[in-house]
């Protein structure tokens, strides 16, 4: 009950600013693609979770493989659907001309963030299943979704755009970050919600970079990389 509850929480909190967002620019604002993007988060979270406890956990192990299995298997059908397209939220190898040289420092600027991280906060000695989860499906899951399949919804809700260090934004990116940073840092449990601005900080900041990245090249296939080698410079360093 507490994830449902704070599943409905943070999809208040994506109609509120969408709806807020609308005001501003109704021209560019298309609430068919916000409800949508609500429904897709809905789905996402309900595989994660394994339907909130209701699907038995066949996989077993310390890390949740199973519901990382399932949401990125639905994640895929989703996007291969004629309304989205795999090319269209990311799904390609093919990147633009040039700009894998534009990336590179961007790129090393993302793996040095984790870096400071994992000096910052270090963590336990890694069990060789932390070290498979984190270099495989984090990245492969979050990243298909969020700076996929969700950023490409989001974008079609608000298509107004701002060119800034050589990329469109739209309110699509923002949100896709925001909610990104408040899967891992919004929660209800006790009988009250709690924000932790902390985690909010250190996973919607480089979900930022990684949406560059995204834009950018036109592909998911750095984001990617770069989401499970950050991961695992944080076991690892």
């Amino acid at each position: 009950m507490n994830g449902l509850i704070g599943l409905a929480g943070t999809l208040a909190l994506l109609m509120l600013f969408g709806a807020a967002l609308s005001l501003a620019d109704r021209r560019n604002f298309s609430v068919r693609w916000l409800v949508i993007a609500v429904v897709l988060v809905a789905i996402n979270d309900a595989l994660l979770t394994l339907g909130y406890g209701w699907l038995p956990d066949v996989l077993g192990g310390a890390w949740n493989w199973q519901g990382k299995f399932m949401a990125l298997a639905v994640t895929i059908a989703i996007a291969a659907l004629p309304a989205f397209g795999l090319r269209r939220v990311g799904l390609t190898l093919s990147h633009e001309a040039g700009s894998l040289k534009a990336a590179a420092p961007v790129a090393a600027a993302y793996c040095a963030f984790f870096v400071v991280i994992a000096l910052l906060f270090p963590a336990d000695q890694p069990s060789t299943e932390d070290v498979a989860f984190q270099l495989t499906m984090p990245g492969l899951e979050e990243e298909l979704f969020y700076r996929g399949m969700l950023l490409f919804a989001l974008d079609q809700a608000f298509r107004g755009r701002k060119r800034l260090l050589g990329v469109d934004w739209g309110w699509g990116a923002v949100l896709s970050c925001l909610l990104f940073g408040m899967t891992h840092a919004f929660g209800y449990s006790d009988g009250a919600f709690s924000f932790d601005p902390i985690t909010m900080a250190l996973t919607a900041i480089p979900s930022l970079i990684a949406v560059w990245l995204r834009l950018r090249t036109g592909s998911l296939l750095l984001p990617v990389l770069l989401h499970n080698i950050g991961n695992t410079l944080s076991l690892i360093v």
